[in-house]
């Protein structure tokens, strides 16, 4: 075995630092957010600069914002929004790659271009209002699930990675008598773990993070999501119900701590949720961005 030149060495090191200075830099500012949470509230508004420890590690930031209801009934109107709304968009998904991914389908082509067209020309927002309105679904909760319902991206992926599936399968399924249905959720699903994880990731994320189908689809405040609520309190200022008995002197100080806190609050479980899917997503991606 060859060693490896000092100029190999010396590129594998400066890698590995240019890596390392990476994470930080990505990680940081998560940290820095959790270190502010837990640190007294009137050292974080006069502290300047980086922190690297919380100073105090106060936890009364956490206690008023899960004493908040609009941050309770926010969180569970966003995982019912996640958890249905990405069961339907997985189900939805499959269907229309499935259909679309078989052969001899009739204006297969045609349907897939009119899709994809979708993805470059849209008709805006005020269209999508006033269907939103037709449909009665406005100030519902279904606003923020139905109008999504089908990813035209996650739909290629789906429908490419269908394709990759030997067509023999099916049909020796259907010559025992099987039907589209169960050739769809007892072989291709199954085989095809990988990219449904994916598609579970990108429609969970996409719907915790979702806000703007909320501001203008929503005007009942219990229907909020969460990061409708996180929006209010970081952009408007709203965390006077939260600091109601706090003293005056000190409803500043904790004010910027609970931006803090909620911030974490709605960023820690979509980040529970990554590393149990992440195994499957470079492989899950990779089987349905190419096909041979």
């Amino acid at each position: 075995m060859n060693k490896p030149s000092l100029s190999g060495r010396l590129f594998d090191w400066l890698n590995a630092l240019f890596m390392i200075v990476l994470c930080f830099l990505t990680l940081y500012p998560f940290l820095y957010v959790l270190i502010a949470s837990l640190s007294e509230p009137t050292w974080v508004v006069q502290h300047r600069g980086l922190m690297w420890w919380p100073h105090g590690f106060n936890f009364e930031a956490y206690k008023l914002v899960f004493a908040n209801p609009s941050i309770i009934s926010g969180y569970m109107n966003t995982l019912f929004v996640v958890v249905v709304g990405t069961a339907l968009n997985v189900f939805l998904t499959s269907l229309g790659a499935y259909g679309l991914s078989r052969q001899n389908v009739m204006w297969k082509n045609p349907i897939m271009f009119a899709i994809v067209f979708t993805m470059f020309f849209s008709g805006g927002l005020i269209p999508n209002y006033v269907l939103v309105s037709n449909i009665g679904i406005t100030d519902t909760i279904w606003a923020l699930i139905f109008p999504t319902a089908i990813s035209t991206f996650n739909l290629i992926i789906m429908r490419t990675s269908f394709q990759g599936i030997p067509v023999s399968l099916e049909e020796s399924a259907k010559m025992d008598g099987a039907n589209d249905f169960t050739v769809l959720f007892r072989i291709i699903i199954p085989l095809s773990l990988p990219v449904v994880a994916v598609m579970v990731l990108f429609y969970g994320v996409a719907h915790w993070n979702s806000w703007f189908q909320a501001l203008i689809y929503l005007r009942t405040r219990d229907l909020y999501p969460l990061q409708l609520i996180l929006r209010e309190i970081l952009i408007t200022n709203s965390t006077e119900s939260m600091t109601t008995g706090v003293g005056g002197g000190d409803r500043m100080p904790i004010g910027e701590t609970i931006k803090y806190a909620t911030i974490i609050v709605a960023t820690i479980p979509i980040l529970l949720l990554y590393p149990f899917l992440q195994r499957f997503f470079v492989k899950g991606v990779m089987i349905g961005a190419i096909k041979e």
